[in-house]
């Protein structure tokens, strides 16, 4: 028998830039603290844990939990590249949902080093060889970094199929800003212009400016999910329901359709979405909000197609429509995504969670979507996984 699962309770701490964060273990314990309060539960419930870090040691999740509580329950370490904080959350929902537990941890937190992203351990067989290989193919960029090179290629190759101008990318990260403003929780919280994001530091000429990329932070965030009957026996919220997840990975199509838009996932996730949408019986329509993936303001324009919010090709007119923000048809990032908030790699996917939640809670402040009832999130990691969840307000 398959049990419903609720969001009781969820936590994050402000992200920061690397260099002035606490240390990930008080990060990570700070944020499982403040999502067992929102939850009204002590740690002694937690059946399980799944700690998610891209950046650590082996079993940093343990060393993260345990100034919480030493019970002696399983702590299961995740790493899955940027979608390691959602693949924490998949995992817990599948133990709950299976019947197997009742009440179970997801944390995710990360402190990262300044700049560019890159490989740790040289000295073995990289998982980005491929992908590498890959762009180097589809993309004339030497000496441009890996990540920029990966989704600044996906932009451009948008750009030459369906026409839309450099513009289009510099709306999406003005409209981030709008919307971050009214976050507290958002680290570039000034508004800016179109026109200024366009101005700003080249960083690819004709590709992408400095804003179009999210900063590295460092931070942590949790959610404790339950199942509906230990929701009741101990009068718990039940108002956020999990309705709806998929995770995916690469298919042949990720190398072979020789174009940057599958290098970096949209087949992961037009794939991971159909499956949301036919487990709950919904359409992208459906829709009130959306957190998804913007880890650069071109991966954000590509997801819109790959979500199915607008059609292909029909990025252009949706942004210029306003149909990603309030008033439109469906608000994207209202909490100002990962272009404003940072990007701690770990804690990203279950920051998505706690902003989800609190909208649908109705307890969003300055970013609330009004009479939000279902908010889908994309988290991606190339390597490759996506992971698409749909929650709906109880």
């Amino acid at each position: 028998m398959s049990s419903r699962v609720h969001v009781a309770g969820v936590g994050m701490i402000p992200f920061v830039k690397p260099g002035s964060s606490a240390p990930y273990h008080v990060m990570g314990a700070e944020a499982t603290k403040l999502a067992l309060m929102d939850a009204g539960l002590g740690y002694d419930k937690i059946q399980q844990a799944y700690a998610g870090y891209v950046y650590g040691d082996s079993t940093c999740g343990q060393r993260a939990l345990y100034p919480v509580g030493m019970t002696g329950i399983p702590v299961i370490n995740v790493n899955n590249n940027c979608s390691t904080g959602s693949t924490a959350l998949f995992l817990a929902r599948q133990m709950i949902e299976a019947g197997a537990l009742d009440c179970v941890l997801a944390l995710g937190f990360e402190q990262m080093r300044p700049g560019a992203l890159g490989a740790i351990f040289t000295d073995r067989p990289g998982a980005f060889d491929e992908f590498d290989a890959a762009a180097d193919k589809l993309v004339d960029a030497p000496g441009v970094p890996l990540a920029l090179r990966y989704f600044g290629g996906a932009g451009l190759s948008y750009m030459k199929k369906y026409g839309a101008p450099l513009e289009s990318f510099a709306k999406v990260r003005a409209k981030a800003s709008r919307h971050a403003k009214n976050n507290p929780l958002a680290l570039l919280r000034r508004e800016v212009t179109p026109e200024e994001v366009m101005k700003d530091q080249v960083i690819w000429p004709g590709v992408m400016t400095r804003l179009m990329a999210c900063p590295p932070t460092c931070g942590a965030a949790a959610a404790v999910l339950v199942s509906e009957q230990f929701a009741n026996r101990h009068g718990l919220n039940t108002d956020v329901r999990i309705a709806a997840q998929a995770m995916t990975t690469d298919t042949a199509s990720t190398f072979d359709a020789g174009d940057m838009m599958q290098v970096v996932g949209i087949d992961m996730t037009r794939a991971a979405a159909n499956k949301v949408y036919e487990a709950a019986g919904i359409g992208p329509e459906d829709l009130d909000l959306v957190e998804l993936h913007d880890c650069f303001a071109q991966n954000e324009l590509i997801t819109y197609e790959g979500l199915g919010l607008c059609p292909e090709g029909g990025a252009e007119r949706f942004i210029d429509d306003g149909d990603n923000t309030y008033g439109g048809r469906t608000v994207t990032n209202p909490s100002g995504g990962l272009l404003s908030k940072g990007h701690p790699l770990g804690a990203t996917g279950l920051a998505q969670c706690y902003e989800l939640t609190r909208q649908l809670r109705g307890r969003a402040g300055g970013t609330q979507v009004e009479g939000a009832r279902l908010g889908l999130q994309h988290n991606l990691g190339l390597g490759g996984a996506c992971v698409v969840t749909l929650y709906e307000r109880a």
